[in-house]
């Protein structure tokens, strides 16, 4: 394939013009087995290229360490979508945002004391070009000037929302260049961010939902000549936890794609398939109140979150039809679901009870941060004793980012990062009593100054204003439940696993439903579901097919508070929550 070739008045391929019309599929965040299907989609819907951005933290889980198997085989995905006919924009960051886990920056960098992350740091830059170097060895046969796919690679994420040193993007772009990136560059920025984010000699482009013509003429007075780009064409919005479903209209997001494409433009669809944040990999944003994203990534995309086409497709793909061939093929209808059922979990486990099976502690005079145990997800167990018995107070200076403190195994209070909160008054019944606090990584700040967000227990923690003795601090990643010790089901006061199962004559796609159940995870089959709050908007997790299988499938639930139902739900459509457009 021709090298992508950028000139006065637009891109060119070969000898031919090229006008890019893409859309965002984030391979982390679709099953491996459906990525073939989304993007025989993305073909159907008249586009020509896709755009994904590539997650460092899960790539690279240590220093030294990258995987490419399983959900993160980025050369399966890129022959998938050469297969296809398609082109792709790779968006390695190496800060991605995307409302992804630390936007995608892996957690060891925070055990640095004082490190500054998308800086010219040289310890942030050695990490930097050791991951590049990995994944530069894997990604540069598919580059285009190889014959591959990749058109473009992007350099950082809306850096002038961030910083404005031009000395920290010309040492990545140098990286880049360096680890064998010889296809064009590109940055994105929003209107307003232009000037601080970009780079001489690499292509701008913008970021925008709305204003079209105003966003094209911002890009152009910072870029007099070169194609038109909107790297980032916000049709949806990610959702939080506690606030309501985002949409946005079809026609009116269609109309502005119209815009769009109407000047001239190439454009990347900023979500073509959202997908899901599995597991713990939700971001957070923090404007001076912590605020973490929902496990859906549903965002009101042009398929939804089972990969479906949604009324917004078919009006994109109308619009599309007027620029561009679109295949003369029908669309493919909704895939089959499960029916609706209910699953009873008849088996527990206590957290608490259970702990050391799934973390080993570490003592020390202090809480130790997660970072500090080497932990990218999940909880912390942090244990003292409490010398005296009567009133006490309990104070933690920082709560990073859900405690829920018991006294000898029974619960006592809940304190939440979200609202502020660092103090707990409760009564110890006995000198001795064991003081346990369960922290939950609730998912590291993608976005802002808080992006240097580290988990657990931060600073003095104290009990009547005194410090306590000592901590036993418990890495509890949960990346594997096989040692659990479960047994019949019983009542139990804290946390606790429960598990089930249901059988399948044949798997299908479906949503779990938690109805009477408070906050936690799920796992399908051992695959890591993602997070269920109460709290909302989203009541119901998505179940991938491939997950499932014929016969017998487990499904097993962290509920993180008592619970007086053991039932769940399968169901066939998705909640969502209620919406604001």
């Amino acid at each position: 394939m021709p090298r992508l070739e950028i000139t006065a008045d637009g891109f060119r391929l070969g000898d031919r013009p090229l006008r890019i019309i893409s859309g965002g599929l984030h391979y982390f965040r679709v099953h491996p087995e459906q990525w073939a299907d989304r993007l025989h989609k993305a073909r159907l819907l008249g586009l020509n290229t896709v755009e994904t951005y590539v997650p460092w933290n899960l790539h690279a889980p240590r220093p030294g360490v990258f995987h490419r198997d399983g959900g993160l085989d980025l050369p399966r995905f890129l022959d998938l979508a050469a297969a296809e006919g398609l082109h792709v924009l790779l968006r390695p960051g190496p800060y991605i945002c995307a409302e992804w886990e630390g936007g995608g920056l892996p957690s060891w960098l925070l055990a640095e004391d004082g490190i500054t992350l998308r800086s010219r740091d040289p310890r942030f830059l050695a990490a930097v070009d050791g991951y590049l170097a990995a994944l530069m060895g894997v990604v540069k046969p598919y580059l285009s000037s190889n014959g591959g796919p990749v058109l473009a690679v992007q350099l950082e994420n809306e850096y002038g929302a961030h910083g404005d040193d031009t000395g920290y993007l010309a040492e990545l772009a140098g990286l880049l260049r360096a680890h064998g990136v010889d296809v064009p560059l590109f940055t994105c920025d929003q209107p307003a961010d232009l000037e601080r984010g970009g780079l001489d000699g690499v292509l701008r482009t913008v970021n925008l939902g709305s204003r079209v013509a105003a966003g094209l003429a911002e890009l152009r007075r910072h870029q007099p000549a070169g194609p038109l780009m909107c790297s980032e064409f916000w049709i949806g919005w990610f959702d939080r936890w506690g606030a309501t479903h985002t949409t946005r209209d079809a026609a009116d997001a269609a109309a502005d794609l119209d815009r769009l494409l109407a000047a001239g433009a190439s454009v990347n669809i900023y979500m073509f398939h959202g997908g899901t944040n599995f597991g713990f990999t939700n971001g957070a944003n923090d404007k001076g109140t912590y605020r973490p994203t929902v496990t859906s990534y549903d965002y009101d995309a042009l398929l939804d979150e089972a990969g479906d086409p949604t009324a917004k497709y078919e009006a994109f793909r109308e619009v599309i039809s007027r620029y561009a061939p679109v295949p003369a093929e029908p669309l493919p209808a909704p895939a089959v679901k499960l029916s609706p059922s209910t699953v009873e979990l008849d088996s527990s486990a206590g957290l608490l009870e259970h702990a050391r099976s799934l973390g080993s502690a570490v003592e020390a005079a202090t809480p130790l941060s997660m970072e500090q145990l080497g932990q990218d997800f999940g909880f912390v167990l942090y244990a003292s004793v409490l010398p005296a018995e009567g009133p006490a107070v309990l104070r933690i200076a920082e709560v990073r980012d859900r405690a829920q403190v018991f006294v000898d195994g029974q619960p006592v209070g809940v304190l939440e990062r979200e609202r502020h909160e660092h103090a707990l008054a409760f009564t110890v019944p006995r000198p001795g009593a064991r003081l346990e606090v369960l922290v939950e990584n609730q998912g590291r700040v993608n976005y802002g100054p808080g992006l240097h967000d580290r988990k657990g227990l931060l600073g003095p923690v104290t009990v009547n204003d005194a410090a306590l003795a000592r901590w036993t601090s418990r890495a509890l990643p949960l990346d594997t439940l096989d040692a659990i010790p479960f047994a019949p089901a019983a009542p139990l006061a804290g946390p606790a696993f429960h598990r089930g199962s249901f059988a399948l004559d044949r798997p299908a796609d479906g949503y779990l439903a938690l109805p009477g159940w408070t906050k936690g995870l799920a796992w399908i089959n051992g695959f890591p579901l993602g997070r269920y709050w109460s709290r909302g908007p989203q009541t119901t997790l998505y179940l991938p097919a491939p997950a499932l299988r014929p016969g017998r499938n487990e499904i097993t639930v962290l509920e993180l508070h008592a619970t007086a139902t053991r039932s769940v739900e399968l169901r066939d459509r998705p909640d969502l929550g209620p919406t604001q457009e």
